[in-house]
Parts: structure tokens; C-alpha cells; sequence
């Protein structure tokens, strides 16, 4: 009898548990800050009239008012208001350790940013890699913000998927595995040493989150950009949207030398999750040689992750088509992978035209936000070719070069360019992805490709 007694109060609890899991719970009580601490600086945090009100410090840095809870799986909403714009962000899956930093506050951020710019709802990790997604990757939400109100923040956490809304409109959408649970907080971004700064205020209101939803809880998929971290990878929502490996991580499949049959024998390494170009004298196509796609793309979207190491010199080329049977790299519109601190071809060139991210020898990247990270770090880089003929070049989530096809500027740019003895340079209809072999050591990861 007793062991029947003891397995029905486990079904009991474990029922109660259950009927926890997909229901709403508030955060705030509306009265105190009980269930909260603060961390990092000493902005002023008070409670009145059912809200939570953040005051800028002179001279301090980001402070947050943290949950006492970590949060894991959940679906999170706040409501909030500026009263004066500024910088501020609500904290999701965040820590605070004394060995990292003196426990300085890291952690994914939903950002509060009211600039021209037009970031709010964009996802940033405070306190380590920066933006992991720029709303530049979602312009239909750059206007979802407004100015002098309230606005409702939402945030999906479910395993490696992140996802957020601002008033209803989807924002962003990252996959990463590196924090899969934390303390939710609101920030008060610190002001330096501004007086004008001093004393504005943020408000919030109306928070609560449901742990641990059932599925049914989640938003269903949608259409929006999605930045997956986890390399070598597609997610659902990818798949939905299009994209397909381009490299499948681990073999040579879907690839051959330029100008040759098959893969190149040597000059090229896969280890790890990584195809890596193996250091030779530093010349182009003396050792491996470039590798290219089998097929042939038009318009298309092609992501790539690369990583240089010192001094290196690279490159991403599109619409090779093989047909000028030149010595050296094969032909074609290039994306520049380059140190520009340390390789001399960044001097080179004109105005810049030979810099990581340009369209190499024709247009110079632009330099917006810090986009390009530093040597030996991942870059995420991007080509979007239109079937109007637009072209753009992506940096970690940013444009910085754009153009088009064929246009005037365009004829005049090639004209002046190493390539202006090559008849109809970069205008072929389709042609190959090429990785360029400029016997340097650069790892890339994560080529995926869409068709337009």
C-alpha cells in the first residue's frame, strides 16, 4: 500500500509540474524589485505606478537589474518606453562569474536602439562576439520601433534557436549553441561621462515569461534571414527559406579544381568542419590551386564563414566561367578575403579596392559598426546576387559594397581595372563559385547557398 501511496503522490507532483510548464508567470509583482538584483553599474532602478524605472548615472558603466532565476526554454514578453533615446537592451540566456572579467555581464541582448540606425529588436551578446544580428538583415523591421511610446519586446528560446518580435513584427532569428540558459535583465546602458546624459529614463512594464512552452506555444516559422552559428549546418527555417550546403563539411563532394577534372591532390585540408587552404609560398594557384563548384549559379544568395590567419591573402569568386584558360587564379568577380593590416596588396589598388569584403579591384568595402573581426576569428561573409543584376557584399551581417552588373559605372570601374582586357568581365549569364588557393593559410566553414 505504501508503495502505491508514494507513486501516486509522484504522479501528483509530476502533474502539478506539468500544469506549471505553458502557462504565464509574471516577473514583476508591480510593487517591489523581490525576484531581481542589480549587477555591473549603479544606475538607479525604482518602482512606481506598477512599472520598473532605469536612471542614468554619470560615469558608471552598463548596469542591470537581473533575474535571481536562469532561464533556459522559454517565451519572454516586456513592455517598455524611452523616455529620452538612448542605448538599452533586455538581457536573455546572460551570466555573471567572477572568472570572466571580474563578473562583467555577457549574454545575448535583445537591442533597444532608437539611432537612425534603426537596430531595436536586433539580437547583440554583450560583453563577448558583439552583433550576431544586425537588423540590416531585416529591414521589414527597422520601422517597428516607436519613438515616444511603449513598445512590446518578445523573445522565443528553444534549444539553439532564438527568436525575437518587436510589437508584433518578427525581428530576428539566431541559431547558437554557446549559452543555452541564463538570467533575463534590463539594462541601463551607461552614459560615460555625458552630463547631458544624465538622469533619462527607461520604463517597463507588463513582464512575464512562460517556461519550458509546448510546442504549440512557439510562433510558427516565417520568412525572415536566419544567422546560424552552428557550423556546417541548416536549420528548419533555412531549409524552409532555400538554402541547401554548398559544402557538406566533410568531403570534397560538389567541388573540383579550377581547370581540372577533379579535387586537387594536394594544397587543400579538411579537418574539423573546415576546408583550409594549405600555407605554400604565398603566390596564386602555385600549390592546390583554386577549387570550384560543379554547378553553375545565376542569381543566388552564398554565405560563408572564413578565417584568416596572419598576413593572409584569399578570396571568394563568382560567375567564373573558365573560358579565359589563364595561368594563375581563374577569372572572376572576387570578394575579397584579405589581413589588411599585414598583406601588402591591401595598399594596393585604388582607394581601398583591394580590402577584405571589396569587390576586389573595382569597388572598396564600406567600414560600418566594426563588421570585420579580427585575424583569426570567424567572419561571415555573404554574396546576393539579384536577377536584375544587383549585386551586394555582405560582412557580418552588413552591407559594404553594392552594385550592378553591367551598368554604366560598372563598365567604367572595369575599364580602369586589372581585369579591362578581359571582353564582357563578370557579366556571364551563370558560372561557377570559386575559393581561391593564394598559398596562404585561410580556413573556410558554412558555404550555403539559395537560388534566386
Amino acid at each position: 500500500m505504501k508503495k502505491y501511496i508514494l507513486l501516486g503522490c509522484g504522479l501528483l507532483m509530476m502533474t502539478a509540474s506539468q500544469a506549471q510548464q505553458g502557462k504565464w508567470q509574471n516577473l514583476f509583482n508591480g510593487k517591489d524589485l523581490k525576484g531581481w538584483k542589480q549587477l555591473g553599474g549603479k544606475a538607479v532602478y525604482s518602482v512606481k505606478n506598477g512599472e520598473i524605472t532605469g536612471t542614468t548615472v554619470i560615469a558608471e558603466p552598463n548596469s542591470f537589474l537581473a533575474t535571481e532565476k536562469n532561464y533556459g526554454d522559454f517565451i519572454f514578453e516586456v513592455e517598455y518606453k524611452l523616455d529620452n533615446d538612448f542605448n538599452s537592451g533586455i538581457q536573455f540566456r546572460s551570466q555573471s562569474k567572477p572568472e570572466y572579467q571580474n563578473g562583467r555581464v555577457y549574454g545575448y541582448q535583445m537591442e533597444v536602439d532608437p539611432s537612425p540606425r534603426r537596430w531595436s529588436g536586433g539580437v547583440y551578446e554583450e560583453g563577448r562576439r558583439g552583433w550576431l544580428y544586425p537588423l540590416d538583415l531585416n529591414p521589414s523591421a527597422q520601422n517597428a520601433y516607436k519613438a515616444n511610446n511603449w513598445n512590446k519586446y518578445r523573445i522565443e528560446c528553444r534549444g539553439n534557436e532564438i527568436r525575437t518580435w518587436i510589437n508584433g513584427i518578427s525581428a530576428a532569428h539566431v541559431i547558437d549553441a554557446e549559452l543555452p540558459s541564463g538570467f533575463i535583465a534590463l539594462q541601463v546602458h551607461g552614459i560615460g561621462k555625458r552630463q547631458e546624459d544624465v538622469g533619462k529614463n527607461i520604463r517597463w512594464r507588463n513582464i512575464r515569461i512562460m517556461e519550458n512552452p509546448p510546442a504549440s506555444a512557439y510562433s510558427a516559422y516565417d520568412s525572415i534571414y536566419v544567422v546560424n552559428m552552428i557550423p556546417n549546418t541548416l536549420s528548419e527555417q533555412e531549409k524552409r527559406n532555400g538554402y541547401t550546403l554548398l559544402w557538406d563539411g566533410s568531403s570534397t563532394k560538389g567541388w573540383r579544381g579550377a581547370y581540372k577534372p577533379s579535387f586537387p591532390e594536394k594544397g587543400w585540408e579538411i579537418k574539423d568542419g573546415t576546408l583550409n587552404v594549405v600555407p605554400s609560398d604565398g603566390g596564386e594557384s602555385t600549390n592546390g590551386g583554386d577549387i570550384v563548384t560543379d554547378k553553375e549559379y545565376g542569381a543566388f544568395d552564398l554565405e560563408f564563414d572564413f578565417k584568416l590567419t596572419e598576413g593572409a591573402n584569399s578570396g571568394v569568386k563568382y560567375f567564373v566561367t573558365e573560358k579565359e584558360g589563364n595561368s594563375g587564379s581563374a577569372i572572376g568577380l572576387e570578394y575579397q578575403v584579405l589581413d589588411d593590416e599585414k598583406h601588402p596588396d591591401a595598399k594596393l589598388g585604388a582607394a581601398g579596392n583591394r580590402k577584405v569584403g571589396s569587390l576586389y579591384d573595382l569597388i572598396p568595402a564600406y567600414k560600418l559598426y566594426s563588421t570585420h573581426k579580427k585575424v583569426g576569428e570567424w567572419n561571415k561573409g555573404r554574396v546576393v546576387v539579384y536577377p536584375d543584376n544587383r549585386v551586394e557584399h555582405w560582412m557580418n551581417g552588413q552591407i559594404v559594397v553594392a552594385y550592378k552588373r553591367g551598368d554604366n559605372i560598372y563598365k567604367a570601374l572595369v575599364a580602369r581595372s586589372k581585369y579591362a582586357k578581359y571582353e564582357g568581365f563578370g557579366l556571364a549569364q551563370q558560372g561557377r563559385i570559386l575559393i581561391q588557393d593564394h598559398g596562404n593559410a585561410v580556413s573556410f566553414r558554412s558555404i550555403k547557398i539559395k537560388t534566386l
